[in-house]
């Protein structure tokens, strides 16, 4: 999506559960306009934010008009069974879509393709690389095929519904997912307390709070003399002035929330809320 967009929208890392929440982004030209819609992974749900994950994702596979199913070029693991068993339930075409293809040799993709064809009849299955831009303006010509001829949903120079606040938050989580490793980045939420431009200076004061759901975590995420707070920001700040298109004072802290991620309060007050 990030791609066809030419935005960083929707935060990526090789993690799972890295998406949380339901992202639209929008492509639009003369003659078409797609909307595309990124959401959670599906998996096994071990908290109320698991739970409501879960929810979202077949929430979306039930609105919209084309599924894109995407994996990695490896033999189908249990996450996938469940993801397919769910396929099963919609009746909207679904396309299998193999992404970093380039990084394996086509020969052992077969065995791969083969499998998958013979748990779900997928209307089409494509190879491609995301980060190459192999494949990718196959893809998007098989989805505007199945598309059904409709009005235009958004104004064409509006790229996601995304507010930049939740943006930024997504962003800064992403470098958390990037640098941490173990279990914490599964137990950060970011919340961006102040975001504002300074008058009559070209400068975004942004004021974030990375909260963790354990003491021990907290120290990680800082860090010794403060260096990994210092790592995420860092680099988090180089996306955020790219979004913004402008330069940003970036200040960040870290607190503990417990259990959180089972905390109906805190889960809608991260942002995560029905739509």
């Amino acid at each position: 999506m990030n791609l066809y967009i030419g935005h960083k929208i929707s935060i990526i890392s090789d993690k799972p559960q890295t998406t949380r929440n339901k992202i639209s982004g929008m492509l639009t030209s003369d003659d078409y306009q797609v909307i595309f819609i990124d959401t959670p992974g599906i998996h096994k749900p071990t908290s109320k934010l698991g739970q409501y994950m879960v929810k979202t994702a077949q929430n979306a596979m039930n609105e919209v008009d084309c599924v894109v199913y995407m994996v990695e070029p490896r033999p189908r693991a249990n996450a996938d069974t469940r993801i397919i068993n769910r396929l099963g339930n919609i009746g909207t075409p679904v396309f299998l879509v193999i992404n970093k293809a380039d990084t394996v040799p086509k020969q052992e993709l077969l065995p791969v393709i083969a499998d998958y064809q013979k748990m779900y009849n997928f209307s089409e299955v494509f190879l491609t690389s995301a980060l190459k831009a192999e494949g990718t303006m196959e893809l998007l010509d098989a989805i505007k095929n199945v598309l059904p001829e409709g009005p235009k949903y958004f104004p064409d120079d509006e790229i996601t519904d995304q507010p930049e606040r939740q943006i930024v938050s997504e962003l800064i989580r992403e470098k958390v997912l990037l640098f941490m490793r173990e279990e914490v980045p599964h137990g950060v939420a970011v919340a961006i307390d102040q975001m504002t431009a300074r008058e009559g200076q070209d400068l975004v004061d942004v004021y974030a709070t990375i909260y963790a759901d354990k003491d021990s975590h907290k120290g990680m995420l800082i860090g010794k003399d403060g260096a990994m707070l210092k790592r995420i920001g860092q680099t988090a700040r180089v996306d955020i002035e790219h979004l913004l298109g402008s330069p940003v004072n970036l200040q960040l802290w870290v607190k503990v929330k417990k259990e959180w991620r089972n905390s109906d309060f805190y889960i809608r007050n991260f942002g995560f809320t029905d739509s």
